[in-house]
């Protein structure tokens, strides 16, 4: 057992017992976005890294610091992919699917980043992203929000998140802003720490997203993005707000809620929670219509979200309310050689019937005893029980495993239909 080979710092595996939980949140995932007409994109893991410095910006903590680059055999320069807007709307691009057209996307996978890990946030991390296409007004920005309102509920969570919004404008209303903010944090330097001052010469507007603390009061003290925002952005804002205050969706206004991409625009949004310490935010996203002709498009509109899976599970094993599937409906206990054989044929024969029914069979062998203890270790509801004698009389016999119910004697047709109404009654 000495010299095993461990995980790559920062990239973790999902235990069995831990994969229940992930496939509940992702039907809801997929039954939710299936309601709202979305439809999914299976992207590469590999991209071209020219792909993310233009999309992402040379300047950005991603692109400096934390993407897995390397050349390949030909000499080309690859990323692991650290986010997947940019290589959906490549995909898009690509095989034409934006000539007057209008999409609503999701995809689903892994990302990658060189970061510090630490809980919630890892170096391999999984990723829902959800990207719309070719329309401009304030309704797909709330749609989007709505869509998440749906997903908490639906998940559980509700309760322990909380919407921040903001409006970052035009690209030319931002670089206004922009050089007053400059102006503001040059007059100040003593108070910036190192981070500030290399983000004054790069992405300014990141300074606002500082952690730390001591900078709290010079950065509640700069001049407010919404303060330069022409009346076309304004009103694009303020219909989002109109519409979640007549849903019923609360939220709240951050002037200071900026995105780490140099691609947003107008709406940006955040879901946070004050469930998993530091790491606040679960999702994000916002409107990018800069991003198409960025790419080498034609100019058009976009607006999307991202939510990394591994902090919206650790959100949902706090909700101690929340049942997942078991991972074992049914065990089957075979002692004898004939019961083993005809315990096989009949576990297919019941697979036929009811696809949906999770059957285990014990292959281990021992004695009945021996094989209760596994049954009941399963997490099933029931075992069949299956010896000479029950195989003599073509029978079978069930006992429930979680509560009192007792033993049942069967044919196997009626066996099939006792577990017929057993799936029935969990709908």
């Amino acid at each position: 057992m000495a010299n095993l080979i461990q995980a790559i710092r920062g990239m973790h595996d999902v235990l069995p017992e831990q994969t229940p939980l992930w496939q509940y949140a992702e039907n809801i995932i997929r039954e939710v976005l299936g309601s709202y007409g979305y439809q999914e994109i299976r992207l590469p893991i590999v991209e071209k890294t020219e792909l993310f410095k233009r999309s992402i910006g040379e300047v950005t903590d991603i692109v400096e610091k934390e993407m897995y680059t390397f050349d390949d055999r030909n000499g080309d320069s690859l990323t692991l992919r650290p986010e997947g807007t940019a290589g959906c709307l490549r995909a898009c691009l690509e095989h034409g699917l934006l000539n007057g057209q209008a999409h609503r996307l999701w995809y689903y996978g892994p990302m990658y980043r060189h970061e510090r890990p630490q809980k919630g946030r890892y170096r391999q991390f999984i990723q829902l992203g959800v990207e719309t296409y070719g329309m401009a007004g304030p309704e797909i920005d709330t749609e989007l929000l709505l869509i998440m309102e749906r997903l908490w509920r639906r998940l559980g969570v509700r309760e322990q998140v909380k919407l921040q919004i903001n409006s970052l404008g035009t690209i030319a209303e931002r670089l206004v802003y922009r050089d007053n903010l400059v102006q503001y944090f040059q007059a100040h330097p003593e108070q910036l720490d190192e981070d500030s001052l290399r983000r004054l010469q790069t992405n300014p507007l990141r300074i606002l997203d500082s952690k730390n603390p001591a900078m709290r009061e010079l950065i509640d003290q700069a001049p407010e993005l919404m303060s330069y925002l022409g009346e076309d952005s304004r009103q694009h804002f303020n219909a989002i707000t109109t519409r979640l205050e007549q849903l019923g969706v609360s939220y709240d206004i951050n002037p200071r809620l900026v995105r780490g991409l140099d691609y947003y625009s107008k709406t940006v949004f955040e879901w946070v929670t004050d469930a998993l310490g530091a790491q606040g935010t679960v999702c994000a996203g916002g409107r990018y219509d800069t991003l198409i002709e960025q790419l080498g498009g034609k100019a058009s509109h976009a607006a999307g979200f991202a939510m990394g899976m591994e902090r919206l599970l650790a959100l949902m094993e706090t909700q101690s309310s929340i049942q997942t599937a078991k991972p074992v409906d049914v065990y089957m206990v075979r002692v004898g050689l004939n019961a083993e054989q005809h315990g096989l044929r009949f576990a297919e024969q019941l697979r036929e019937a009811l696809p949906t029914l999770k059957l285990q069979l014990n292959m281990e062998g021992g004695s009945f005893k021996s094989q209760f203890k596994k049954a009941d270790k399963s997490g099933a509801d029931f075992a069949i029980i299956l010896g000479d004698d029950e195989v003599n009389r073509a029978e079978v016999s069930i006992k429930s495993l979680r509560d009192s119910q007792g033993q049942h004697v069967l044919s196997e047709s009626q066996a099939i239909a006792f577990f017929q109404d057993y799936l029935l009654s969990r709908q």
